[in-house]
């Protein structure tokens, strides 16, 4: 699958006149608990040629592949990306710190990192997570039966709120490492550890019993997180100049020649 996924990238550059900078896996592959029929989730960032960016005309920035079995591709044009990097969107950290590196070339997803603390806003991202937990339990985990699944996708946004609140810096990616930090030993992380492994071995978690334990800290830690985000600060000094500078300086390392 890493051989056709590389293909792909190839083609990609091909077809589209582009030159792919990053490339990784994001989702369940990356968070830890895929099974082996799990999709394989590509997302990249590029940058065309200069010609491009000189236009009147705004064009497309998003590259998406048709999906197919087992595989979907898709990716965001650099200034693009850099727009959400300033508002710190959760899904480009994600792939930024994503576990599974299909490719990297260049200097400008190591010189993103070394930003980092000049351009993220906890609070931004906190937002972001909050919302995701939200419409999970909305949509997936009220009544008695529930999709027992989902709760995976609910837990894991509250962890990366409890660890921004917390920590102050970019959750990590992998589920694991947001349950042993921040929960503690008990029936709540017994009943998360067994929905992981059952989600892992292949368990289709479709519809169930409700686990009232895992529903009791969603709707209590939303609810909180909810007051608290009230109490952070979102504003920060712009980065729009060095962000500006960066893309210049990839544009002009990858076409200089």
């Amino acid at each position: 699958m890493k051989e056709r996924i590389r293909q792909e990238l190839n083609e990609i550059e091909k077809n589209f006149d582009v030159k792919i900078l990053y490339a990784c896996e994001s989702g369940s592959r990356t968070w830890g608990f895929s099974s082996e029929d799990s999709d394989y989730d590509v997302r990249f960032i590029y940058i065309y040629k200069k010609d491009w960016y000189l236009s009147i005309d705004q064009r497309r920035d998003v590259i998406e592949l048709p999906v197919s079995n087992l595989l979907d591709i898709s990716g965001w044009e650099l200034t693009k990306a850099l727009r959400l990097f300033r508002k710190s969107n959760p899904s480009l950290f994600e792939w930024m710190y994503s576990g599974i590196v299909y490719y990297e070339q260049y200097s400008v997803m190591e010189k993103m990192k070394q930003m980092i603390e000049k351009v993220y806003l906890p609070a931004a991202s906190l937002h972001h997570y909050l919302n995701m937990a939200k419409g999970n339990v909305r949509s997936y985990l009220q009544g008695d039966e529930v999709q027992i699944k989902k709760y995976l996708y609910a837990i894991r946004p509250v962890l990366a709120c409890q660890w921004i609140e917390k920590y102050k810096t970019v959750p990590p990616v992998e589920f694991s490492l947001l349950l042993e930090k921040m929960i503690r030993e008990g029936v709540l992380k017994n009943e998360i550890r067994q929905l992981l492994t059952r989600k892992m071995t292949g368990e289709k978690l479709e519809a169930g019993h409700k686990v009232h334990v895992i529903n009791d800290f969603l709707d209590s830690e939303i609810e909180r997180l909810l007051v608290y985000t009230k109490s952070l600060a979102v504003k920060k000094e712009d980065p729009t100049p060095i962000l500006n500078q960066l893309f210049r300086e990839t544009l002009d390392e990858v076409w200089e020649n």
